[in-house]
């Protein structure tokens, strides 16, 4: 790594000590290793689980009362081509205008950076803070997610583990640091349309039922539909075409049947039931013979207004001298599971220009800037 001219922050020093670890999803690579030898010298009680191959931990300090976790994941996307990249993506550079250049810069390890400093800060200060501070941290957030925040939050909600707050350390920020936060989230359902026809010589139609003929009008019936309206948080529900696939590879076979694949980025003014019902209608009334194969990735969650986005909302103000702006947009994010404890949830994080990009980079002064916000916001509710 190329050295700056000033040493770095202890924010900066652990988040290229993460980056350097080629921890692409499910790995971790000793990531959390590092994180907890830090939690527990402030006297956090560690809970290592490995659910499967992936790697997770929960980590909580103090008594009774409000309990604020920090939440992420310390696996990454592949690189891609490595000859791509204008540094190694593993070597967490510092370029000379002062971009932290790494894969995992901005999703999500300078996040873990910035946690674990604000949260070491915070307890030298307020050693006897009120309430609990908790991490919850998966290897599996760029995967299946099957196996890691989704696994680990049932095993809280079995023991009855309370968690008040929660802050996700996702790229949230659009241009500067700050300038957006995500307090939900748009539900993802998923689905695997198999329109049944009959195979058969493309000169004698009639001998034949050719699906993408008789799936087309239903198709475009669907694209065009009009699911609900939004709302104030929300954006109208949306849905998307993403495979469509007929044919034998031949010019002269009708095909026998034809999938599709499509999904829907749903808000809370709809439901799964609701959106698989109106789908069947409009497939029915076309008289098609189908079957659907339904996969629900998540559900919509919304945090209000209230203590934790004031909290937050008070910090960026101080570090950054912005207004933030609360939004629902993108994909989605394990804040979805944590949100199903009754927990609000926000996601603040460094600019998410260059996420799962070949040159992944962030200013590497936003992170000391983030350490303040988290920093500050530990002081509005726990000090």
């Amino acid at each position: 790594m190329t050295a700056p001219s000033a040493p770095l922050s202890a924010t900066l020093e652990l988040a290229c000590e993460l980056i350097r670890r080629p921890s692409v999803t499910p790995v971790d690579e000793g990531c959390q290793e590092l994180m907890m030898r830090r939690l527990a010298a402030l006297g956090f009680e560690l809970e290592p689980m490995r659910i499967g191959e992936v790697d997770n931990f929960w980590a909580r300090r103090g008594g009774e009362g409000p309990v604020l976790c920090f939440a992420g994941h310390t696996d990454v996307v592949p690189t891609g081509p490595l000859h791509g990249w204008q540094h190694p993506p593993f070597e967490a550079h510092i370029d000379g205008d002062g971009m932290l250049c790494g894969r995992g810069a901005a999703d999500m390890k300078g996040s873990l950076a910035s946690m674990i400093v604000a949260v070491e800060r915070f307890v030298v200060m307020h050693p006897n803070h009120k309430g609990a501070i908790a991490f919850l941290i998966t290897s599996d957030e760029e995967g299946p997610a099957q196996h890691g925040t989704r696994a680990v939050v049932e095993r809280l909600r079995e023991r009855g583990e309370r968690l008040d707050w929660c802050i996700v350390g996702e790229p949230s920020s659009s241009t500067l640091l700050g300038d957006v936060v995500k307090n939900g989230r748009r539900g993802s359902l998923g689905a695997l349309l198999t329109v049944r026809g009959k195979q058969g010589h493309v000169a004698y139609p009639q001998l034949a039922k050719n699906p993408i003929h008789l799936a087309a009008p239903a198709l475009a019936e669907l694209a065009a539909e009009h699911w609900d309206e939004g709302n104030a948080f929300f954006p109208p529900t949306s849905f998307q075409i993403s495979n469509l696939n007929a044919g034998t590879g031949a010019s002269n076979v009708i095909p026998g049947e034809l999938t599709a694949m499509f999904n829907f980025r749903f808000s809370t003014e709809s439901t799964v039931d609701g959106l698989q019902q109106r789908v069947a209608a409009i497939l029915d009334r076309h008289g098609l013979d189908w079957h659907i194969d339904w996969a629900l990735s998540g559900l919509p969650f919304l945090t209000e207004p209230g203590a934790l986005l004031d909290a937050v909302a008070s910090g960026i103000r101080a570090v950054t001298g912005r207004e933030t702006r609360p939004s629902t947009t993108g994909g989605t994010s394990d804040g979805r599971f944590i949100a199903t404890l009754g927990t609000q949830v926000v996601e603040l994080g460094p600019v998410n220009a260059t996420i799962h990009q070949i040159d992944e980079r962030i200013l590497a002064s936003d992170l000391d800037c983030l350490t303040d916000i988290y920093y500050q916001t530990l002081v509005e509710l726990l000090a």
